[in-house]
């Protein structure tokens, strides 16, 4: 007599799992307990697999985290430097559709989560930190600062130094995703709303930015 669907191991009804599925089993497991105590056998379980499947597609815990950066952020911000490359209106609109996309799909989601596990655990993982700054730090910080050179070269914002102007314009950000997701103790601090403080700060930088009629 067949067994029924309910009553086989969940791996065994799911031997076709994708990796997208594994991948995001993994994202969850890394942002609910930091690399360091993810077990690959808890992703396999999330994702309803045996741990040997998930070996199928990748080798180590290193290399399915990132694969878990490489899909999740890696790839937005190849999107937003293909969006750059085809922009033809204002810089000042540019780094502003930048900045919220930045907000929106990586710092006000779970992701934020891979930023926090990198602060907290990155010096005891050097080579998870440079990956992670290579892939990630370093390419995001370029897409800015190439942003600050466009609208310079083109009289649209004042001539700052991009290298000194870029993480002017990335901490505030960090900051927030810090207050939002409640990584910073709680000292009493009123709430603060997020589109509010996206909209002031961009408003605010683009004003110091950009070159207006007196």
């Amino acid at each position: 007599m067949l067994a029924s669907q309910e009553t086989k191991p969940r791996w065994e009804r799911r031997k076709d799992a994708r990796p997208q599925e594994l991948l995001a089993a993994a994202l969850n497991q890394f942002v609910e307990r930091g690399y360091a105590g993810t077990r690959l056998e808890d992703v396999a379980k999330s994702a309803g697999v045996s741990k040997g499947t998930l070996y199928l597609y990748f080798a180590n815990k290193e290399e399915l985290f990132k694969a878990v950066v490489r899909e999740n952020i890696v790839h937005p911000i190849g999107e937003a430097e293909l969006e750059a490359a085809q922009h033809d209106g204002p810089s000042g609109a540019l780094l502003r559709a930048i900045l919220f996309k930045w907000w929106h799909q990586i710092c006000a989601t779970p992701l934020a989560g891979i930023t926090k596990l990198m602060l907290s655990e990155g010096n005891h993982f050097p080579e998870l930190a440079q990956f992670y700054n290579e892939e990630v730090v370093a390419r995001g910080n370029r897409l800015i600062a190439s942003v600050l050179v466009r609208g310079i070269e083109r009289g649209e914002f004042h001539p700052v130094d991009p290298l000194v102007m870029t993480p002017v314009l990335v901490a505030p950000v960090l900051m927030l995703m810090m207050w939002t997701h409640a990584y910073m103790p709680d000292c009493g601090m009123p709430p603060i709303d997020p589109d509010a403080f996206m909209a002031t700060f961009t408003e605010v930088s683009l004003r110091g930015l950009e070159v207006r009629p007196a």
